[in-house]
């Protein structure tokens, strides 16, 4: 298990203070905001989402992988499958393999911890059927 944004304390004749904290990797840039890999192993994968205020993802669809989203902090609206959820902080969504979805924040930016589960991980596995950004489709 690859764990990420964690290290061991400082020694105590260190001159460093102790922290069990170490500043965040590096983030990955899209145009609705960005994200960055917290964990990863053997069939799953940990991120957190940032998506700035009055953005959106492409809706999108997967054909390896399933998510859980917890939304931590702002508010938005996610779009499942058709139906819209309006999403605060505390809410879940559980996107099932090949549901079509998409996400987008309200006035303020909105966080979401996204679990990924399935047998391929990699960030191509993104089948996108419509986009704000001019980025190509997949339909």
């Amino acid at each position: 298990m690859k764990r990420r944004g964690l290290r061991s304390p400082a020694a105590p004749d260190s001159d460093q203070p102790s922290s069990n904290v170490e500043p965040s990797p590096p983030h990955t840039e899209r145009p609705w905001g960005w994200f960055e890999d917290l964990a990863e192993g053997a069939g799953y994968r940990v991120k957190r989402l940032h998506v700035a205020a009055g953005r959106r993802i492409s809706l999108q669809r997967h054909r390896h992988r399933a998510e859980h989203w917890v939304v931590v902090s702002g508010t938005g609206t996610a779009e499942l499958e058709g139906e819209r959820q309006a999403l605060a902080a505390g809410s879940t969504l559980f996107i099932r393999l090949g549901a079509v979805h998409r996400v987008g924040s309200g006035a303020q930016p909105l966080e979401i911890i996204e679990v990924q589960r399935g047998d391929d991980l990699r960030e191509d596995d993104i089948e996108r059927l419509a986009d704000d950004y001019g980025r190509p489709l997949d339909c």
